[in-house]
């Protein structure tokens, strides 16, 4: 990794001359004008010049966004810097132990994708890139409001924003039709009544409560929130999830899941859903919209037991459902820290301010086609959501109400702790399994959510 100064490279006072002070000034102009300065200046920054930059994300549930990421947008990113960028993908539930022991060792790459609020759990690792994310914002119609309690800690924000992936139900509308619902279903009696019907026509329900980081947490958060269930109170400080509405949730969970669901869930990951939904296994599950997106793409692959590409029997319903005290979504919200060990953390930013130019970020956008949606309101109004498939259109708005893990109290690194040692999910799984009893299971997570939280 070169660690030259721009001033190692510098030319003695006896060398300048009229075109290299042209050069040089031009350079000055970039580095102070940010992304759009450098491309208007034509050259990179010099400090960049011959930096190597390492980024690591996940394994996108949507494969042609990583290609253009990785054919199309790395190599013009490296262009643009004048840096040679490498992008590096590796499984979703690999990431956390691979930023935690980059952290442990001082070592690693320059810039980790960041999941929901753990800018807060490696704070003390995690480089101010306030002056980024202000000028993305103040271009782009500002964040949605989930990002500054998850991705801000003590008044600077330690995570870049990215992206969100909107969470909802997708369903195979044929399946629920037969059992009576011409709809997804609109409360959790009826959704327990119709995975009950399916699930006898050996087309359960599919939900993960394994250790994965997307579908079980999204699921069992939202379902303890709309029973009226809490972590803590509102100063953050007092447990408060042995509740009478956490334990009408974690009830309501172990019958549906004996009733209506697949219960292989216990040990799936965030992609077992996905392959069981399109072998046609399951007859629905909670997920972002890359199970019909795939089933659109591949649909001379994937058909429905009458031939006919399944993606056309695939709809979404809104989740969390009615029927509890109201609807209260937990979505993937991410975005991208600068490591401190970093030696090229100027670079790192102007990657960054790269990646959310709009002309760069919408391509990636685009490739998404919704399922992930912009950190900034301002891409709500672009062009393609006119044009995708109404299954879809539904996460044009998806990132607008969303809470983050904590509540009733603030996001902070215990409420991350929590999440990463997956007690919330723990819990319904403990019930649901006949581990637990619910009354048991409730009081287990207090009793571990106060070694977190009181200790």
């Amino acid at each position: 990794m070169n660690t030259a100064k721009p001033e190692d490279n510098a030319p003695s006072q006896q060398q300048v001359n009229r075109r290299s002070f042209i050069k040089t000034a031009g350079v000055a102009a970039a580095a102070a004008g940010g992304i759009e300065g450098i491309l208007a200046a034509r050259r990179a920054p010099a400090f960049a010049q011959g930096t190597k930059l390492h980024i690591v994300r996940w394994n996108d549930f949507i494969p042609e966004a990583d290609v253009w990421l990785k054919k199309e947008g790395m190599p013009a990113a490296s262009k643009a810097l004048g840096a040679e960028v490498t992008i590096e993908t590796i499984g979703f539930n690999d990431l956390q132990p691979r930023i935690t022991a980059a952290v442990q060792s001082g070592a690693g790459a320059d810039i980790f994708m960041l999941y929901y609020n753990w800018p807060h759990l490696y704070a003390n690792a995690l480089v101010d890139v306030s002056d980024v994310a202000g000028e993305v914002a103040k271009a782009q119609g500002g964040f949605y409001g989930v990002f500054e309690p998850s991705m801000k800690v003590g008044g600077k924000w330690l995570g870049m924003p990215h992206s969100i992936v909107g969470n909802t139900i997708a369903y195979r509308k044929s399946w629920f039709k037969e059992v009576g619902f011409g709809a997804f279903p609109k409360t959790w009696d009826e959704l327990r009544k119709a995975a009950a019907e399916l699930k006898k026509k050996g087309r359960p329900y599919g939900q993960t409560l394994g250790h994965t980081f997307g579908d079980a947490p999204t699921w069992a958060y939202p379902l303890m929130w709309s029973f009226g269930g809490a972590e803590t109170d509102k100063s953050g400080k007092k447990v408060a999830v042995n509740s009478k509405g956490t334990l009408d949730s974690v009830k309501y969970m172990t019958a549906l899941w004996k009733e209506g669901c697949d219960e292989g869930g216990l040990a799936w990951d965030d992609s077992n859903n996905n392959r069981a939904f399109h072998a046609g296994e399951i007859s629905a599950s909670l997920n972002g919209a890359s199970i019909y997106i795939v089933a659109k793409r591949q649909k001379d692959k994937l058909k429905d037991e009458k031939g006919e590409p399944l993606y056309l029997d695939i709809d979404h319903g809104s989740f969390p459902l009615a029927g509890g005290v109201g609807q209260f979504p937990l979505y993937f919200s991410n975005g991208h820290g600068i490591m401190k060990y970093s030696k090229n953390q100027k670079p790192a930013k102007d990657l960054l301010r790269w990646i959310h130019t709009k002309e760069n970020f919408e391509k990636w956008f685009q490739a998404c086609e919704g399922y992930s949606v912009a950190p900034t309101t301002d891409w709500e109004k672009h062009a393609m959501w006119g044009k995708i498939d109404k299954p879809l259109q539904m996460f044009r708005t998806a990132a607008r109400n969303t809470r983050i893990f904590g509540y009733a109290g603030p996001a902070t690194a215990k409420s991350t702790e929590v999440y990463s040692k997956y007690i919330i999910v723990d819990m319904y799984a403990n019930a649901a399994s006949g581990k637990m009893k619910p009354e048991g299971a409730v009081k287990w997570a207090e009793t571990e959510l106060k070694k977190i939280y009181e200790a």
